[in-house]
């Protein structure tokens, strides 16, 4: 029995109500309630879903952090080592050595132990450019789907473009992977979720269009599952929910004289060599890195007394929420329920980094959800967009500065653990074999290979 895992970002009961053929694939098994982890992130909890541990056992605290050993705030890896303890396959291994597997997008995929390989990867060229790319294993597949689908659509991936066509570009790769390669096990990244609940709120009517247009989407590779009789799990990472304020918590500690920055050329970078204190923001949590303990007492304080900050995890709050990795900051700050955090560190526009206004999701030190948006406030954005995209098709480098620094704009996020059961995430499985009445992230390593065959993991 082949098992397909699908990983629908924003899965909840919100938005399953609006996506009937997925429902109808679960009805001869069972939906319930998903209980996530702390980050409530995507690399967060998929690294738990596939090891069965908590981020303070599997080490990925959040979608980034500051590496210590290089001095670097580090955002959206992707070497699959970086994720601690025995994933689900290698334990299914154990006992079905010829175990065939796919990871189809799921983070941390480059260098992961599976037969197939699809995970985006541009193409960054020396002068500066990026095209749309991406990395498979076995190395021809890439040809093949390239040659079948087009390129992967990095811009419909994210950014201010991002839309259903990558989303239906994954599973249309999904049902060739399916027919030729035949895998036992398979994991599948469905992201379309993520961007209008993002940018206008899981209450709002694009948010029900957006649930509708992935169902629409699947319907063709659930019929394709079950005709072959595939196992289909969906689950989902996390809820979104409704926020309106955005938390400058970098600007916080810079103006209390905690956080440096040093200036090139007008624009002003993070200094984490000589900050006595920053933060690296990730939706609704941030890892607040502290250089002297005698500091983390007076931190805490200041961010406890911050609009939008509910609670500020020390080591032993940590240890207590899963969190307490060495990777973690010596503070986990979290935002109420609706609020969340910019990585913003300057205090006047004007000197901004030239990465502020363009889709940079490495060299930002935190996540941006402003990404998802054209500068509302330009009237000449979308011709400036059109202008730059041409000259890139020319060979001429050009930076797409086309992002808002004011992040009011953002109606959704998530990390925090969610306050309302329609706003946290389900699973969903087409076999009623092993149903529960609830599941924790960490379980679903077990519930996977009990789903295979194999039992539970030691």
């Amino acid at each position: 029995m082949s098992v397909v895992v699908l990983d629908v970002v924003g899965l909840t009961p919100r938005t399953l109500a609006h996506m009937p053929r997925l429902r109808a694939a679960a009805e001869p098994g069972f939906t319930a309630p998903l209980d996530t982890v702390l980050p409530a992130v995507t690399c967060s909890v998929q690294s738990t879903f596939l090891t069965g541990r908590t981020p303070a056992e599997h080490g990925i605290v959040g979608n980034g952090w500051y590496d210590r050993d290089m001095g670097e705030v580090a955002f959206w890896r992707q070497h699959h080592a970086l994720v601690q303890g025995e994933k689900v396959w290698q334990t299914a291994r154990r006992t079905r050595p010829g175990l065939k597997v796919a990871n189809i997008c799921w983070w941390y995929a480059m260098g992961a132990d599976v037969d197939i390989t699809v995970t985006p990867r541009p193409v960054y060229h020396y002068d500066g450019r990026k095209s749309p790319d991406c990395y498979t294993v076995p190395a021809a597949l890439r040809d093949s789907l390239t040659a079948e689908l087009g390129p992967f659509p990095l811009f419909d991936y994210w950014g201010p473009k991002a839309g259903i066509a990558s989303s239906r570009w994954i599973v249309e790769a999904t049902r060739r992977i399916l027919d030729d390669h035949d895998p036992d096990l398979t994991f599948v990244y469905l992201p379309h979720l993520d961007y209008d609940l993002q940018r206008h709120g899981p209450h709002s009517p694009r948010a029900r269009t957006a649930a509708r247009e992935l169902d629409a989407v699947l319907a063709p590779l659930l019929d394709a599952l079950a005709a072959r009789g595939s196992t289909v799990v969906a689950l989902g990472e996390y809820g979104i929910t409704e926020v309106r304020r955005p938390v400058d918590i970098n600007r916080v500690l810079r103006r209390e004289g905690l956080l440096n920055v040093h200036t090139q050329q007008g624009m002003e970078y993070l200094d984490p060599w000589t900050s006595r204190a920053f933060a690296t923001p990730d939706h609704q949590v941030a890892h607040v890195y502290v250089t002297d303990p005698e500091d983390e007492e007076r931190v805490r304080e200041l961010l406890l007394a911050t609009e939008g900050v509910e609670e500020v995890l020390d080591r032993d709050g940590q240890e207590k929420a899963g969190l307490g990795h060495a990777r973690a900051g010596e503070l986990v700050a979290v935002a109420s329920a609706d609020s969340w955090f910019t990585y913003y560190y300057w205090l006047d526009d004007a000197r901004a980094p030239d990465f502020a206004r363009g889709v940079e999701i490495h060299r930002k030190p935190g996540y941006d959800p402003a990404e998802l948006f054209f500068d509302p406030a330009d009237p000449l954005v979308m011709a400036r967009a059109a202008l730059t995209v041409a000259k890139f098709k020319l060979g001429i480098r050009g930076a797409m500065s086309v992002v808002p620094t004011d992040p009011t704009c953002v109606r959704g996020s998530h990390g925090r653990l969610p306050d309302d059961p329609d706003d946290a995430p389900v699973l969903l499985c087409s076999s009623p074999a092993h149903a529960r009445n609830r599941f924790h992230a960490t379980e679903v390593k077990d519930f996977l290979l009990a789903c295979l065959g194999d039992g539970a993991a030691d």
